[in-house]
This record gives C-alpha cells, sequence and structure tokens, in this order.
C-alpha cells in the first residue's frame, strides 16, 4: 500500500516482455497507460510489439500511451555531433507508426548514463547536456499522452483473471 499523499505520477518500471509480473501489477493497480521501451533492434522490437498488444487486449485494455527508443544511436564524446546508430535506425519509431501509437522519442546510448547511475545521480539531471534534453523532451510528451488519455477515457480499473483458461502448463 502507498501512503504519502495523492500522487501525480507513479511509474513503474517493469523488465521486457508480457509475463507474470505484469500482470500481476495489472491486477494490482489500475493503469492510467503504459509506456514500452525498446532498443531498435528486430528482436527487442518484437517482444516489444508483444508489450504493445498484450495492453490493448480487450480482457486488458490499457491504454498504450506510446513507445520510446533506447540506445538510438551513440554520440562519442570527443566526436559531438556524430551519431552512430549501432543497434539500427528508427526502429521504435517505425513500430509506433505501425502500431499507430505515439512516438514519445529516442535516448542516446552514452556513457555518461552509466556513470550516474553507478553513483546514483540520475542522468535526467545532467543539467545542459544532451541526455537532459532527450529525457526532458520524453517527459513533456508521456505527460502530453496521459492528459489527452485522461481527457479521452474513463479511468482503468485494475483487471480481474475470471477464468485459467489457456493458462495450464498440461493439456487435459
Amino acid at each position: 500500500m502507498l501512503h504519502g499523499g495523492n500522487l501525480d505520477f507513479l511509474v513503474v518500471d517493469l523488465p521486457p516482455g508480457t509475463g507474470d509480473i505484469h500482470l500481476s501489477i495489472m491486477q494490482s493497480l489500475p493503469l492510467t497507460g503504459a509506456v514500452v521501451v525498446s532498443t531498435p533492434q528486430t528482436v527487442a522490437l518484437a517482444d516489444a510489439r508483444k508489450g504493445v498488444a498484450m495492453f490493448q487486449q480487450e480482457s486488458i485494455n490499457v491504454p498504450v500511451l506510446g513507445i520510446i527508443e533506447n540506445m538510438a544511436y551513440f554520440t562519442p564524446p570527443e566526436l559531438p555531433d556524430n551519431k552512430y546508430h549501432i543497434f539500427g535506425k528508427d526502429g521504435a519509431k517505425h513500430l509506433a507508426d505501425d502500431l499507430k501509437v505515439p512516438f514519445l522519442g529516442e535516448l542516446p546510448l552514452l556513457q555518461s548514463i552509466r556513470e550516474a547511475g553507478d553513483i546514483g545521480r540520475p542522468a535526467a539531471l545532467q543539467e545542459g547536456t544532451e541526455i537532459e534534453s532527450a529525457f526532458t523532451e520524453i517527459t513533456k510528451n508521456v505527460v502530453e499522452q496521459t492528459v489527452r488519455r485522461n481527457s479521452a477515457l474513463p479511468p482503468t480499473r485494475a483487471i480481474e483473471i475470471t477464468t485459467m483458461a489457456g493458462c495450464s502448463a498440461v493439456n487435459k
């Protein structure tokens, strides 16, 4: 149980996939929406596609606020104007277009993100940097999509599992 007053936002970072933890969260909390994060690789995009499909199932019906592309490109510190698309280019953007959900932005692959995480300082607090700009833009887009969702749809309810059909490991 959460205590501490009313929340404007509660962000829950889940591992990739469509497993038990996702269903448990959706059974425990009425989710306003889901943001799916993917890298540009084909395998990661397939997982992201499955994640979007899971949230959009009629029995689950959690609005997908959009898709973010992580590790979109690499920019070496000594060449700040260069972008190397190590894992592919615009994969999550194309997926968002295909699925007709908003593309919320992209995050670069930067050593400073890892270094900030290693010392417990969120990368988004790196003032005056490319990463701060990227996180600010994505945050604005998520808030915008949340406001749109809340003005267009009623509050989401926690899902109820009413049947275990298809869940058994043994065919009867």
